[in-house]
């Protein structure tokens, strides 16, 4: 298994809209030329063998061919392999429990990579912007790196989130005003010359961390993906990560289909879901409005094409839960002995609410794999109760 911080020299950085490539070293975060997103180019991911898989490490590196950038040796916290558990009360669904990361996130995932990255560039600061979660993953393993750390947060985002960003040593930001204003804030902030913008939007490297959520799954199920994955979707770094990941095993032979993906947004802030409904390549602009599941609340989701054009092409959805719907799922899993924060219980509202809209078909098919599975993606210990709004 490669280790180190090394990474291929044919990686670029590429801008789909212009067809324009910039190096890694430019700390491009926006195509120069037009603004445009950025994807990553020049990569090509290999799987390891059964028996490779079996002697190694359960961490997301034991699937090192298929990451963009070697284990950081001095940076992994052993992020990876989260236990799949059975939901309550309903056999044919398993929750894949990523709370358990190092930080109480899944976005250890793609933090580790951004923070292997800066490492591997010798860059010596080290900016996001986050409504909690991502920053506090990005603030962890920039310390485990050395690097000075920034991170922009809105106001409102939880104490317990706060706190825990300061414990890490990051200089924290709380910008008033809606997750758009604490965006530009950190996008300013992140054109500061030296500065790697560790952008669990923008920078695609996040999404090849956050991949291995459908490796994982792909190998607990002996090989195979469950019919439907049910995704939280804000701006998107799981559900895109998913149907990358899901894309990788299907051109390797690996699955022979790629499993449906049902997005879920919290309906006061759900951009996609209109759009979807209505048959839009954009997201649809809208008025947000405060909500329980602050995670996903983003009016303006950067990669919102991207995320629209994956789940249409997997047959999927994307639907809504309302904030009484994700305080009675959220107390459902606390007493079934999973703590999850508020957006953490969004997907769990869905399934139970019956809006996933599986078929007969699909239990009839490969009936000994879960219908579907959802993610529990952060710790209820970093969160207020659901008991009323953020404020």
């Amino acid at each position: 298994m490669r280790s180190g911080s090394s990474w291929s020299a044919n990686l670029t950085l590429y801008c789909a809209a212009c067809d324009t490539h910039h190096s890694l070293q430019s700390l491009a975060w926006r195509c120069a030329d037009c603004h445009g997103i950025l994807d990553l180019a020049g990569f090509t991911p290999a799987f390891p063998t059964a028996a490779d898989l079996a002697r190694r490490p359960a961490t997301l590196w034991r699937y090192a061919e298929a990451l963009p950038l070697a284990e950081p040796a001095a940076i992994t916290l052993g992020e990876g392999m989260t236990p799949l558990v059975t939901a309550p009360g309903r056999p044919d669904v398993r929750l894949k429990v990523d709370y358990l990361m190092p930080t109480g996130s899944f976005k250890d995932r793609g933090a580790v990579l951004l923070a292997a990255l800066a490492s591997g560039l010798g860059v010596g600061r080290m900016v996001a912007d986050s409504s909690g979660n991502a920053g506090t993953a990005v603030a962890a393993y920039a310390a485990r790196a050395g690097i000075a750390c920034e991170v922009y947060v809105p106001a409102a985002t939880s104490p317990g989130k706060v706190a825990q960003l300061r414990a890490y040593g990051a200089t924290v930001h709380q910008i008033p005003g809606s997750r758009e204003d604490t965006a530009d804030a950190a996008a300013e902030a992140a054109d500061t010359p030296g500065t790697l913008y560790a952008s669990h939007v923008h920078n695609p490297f996040f999404f090849h961390g956050t991949k291995t959520y459908v490796f994982e799954l792909w190998e607990q199920l002996g090989g195979r993906l469950p019919q439907t994955l049910v995704l939280p979707l804000g701006n998107g770094t799981l559900v895109l990560g998913a149907y990358l990941g899901a894309r990788e095993l299907l051109a390797a032979g690996l699955i022979d289909r790629l499993p449906r993906i049902v997005a879920v947004q919290a309906a006061p802030c759900a951009p996609l879901a209109a759009a979807f409904r209505n048959g839009q390549n954009e997201p649809a602009p809208i008025t947000p409005k405060l909500t329980v599941a602050e995670g996903i609340a983003i009016a303006r989701p950067a990669r919102g094409a991207q995320i629209l054009e994956a789940v249409r092409s997997t047959g999927g959805a994307i639907t809504t839960v309302t904030d009484d719907q994700v305080r009675a799922a959220h107390a459902a899993l606390a007493r079934a002995g999973l703590y999850v924060e508020p957006t953490g219980a969004a997907c769990w509202a869905a399934i139970s609410a019956g809006l996933i809209g599986y078929s007969d078909g699909d239990r009839d098919n490969e009936h000994d794999l879960p219908l579907a599975v959802a993610p529990l993606c952060g710790s209820g210990l970093k969160s207020k109760p659901p008991t009323g709004l953020s404020t």
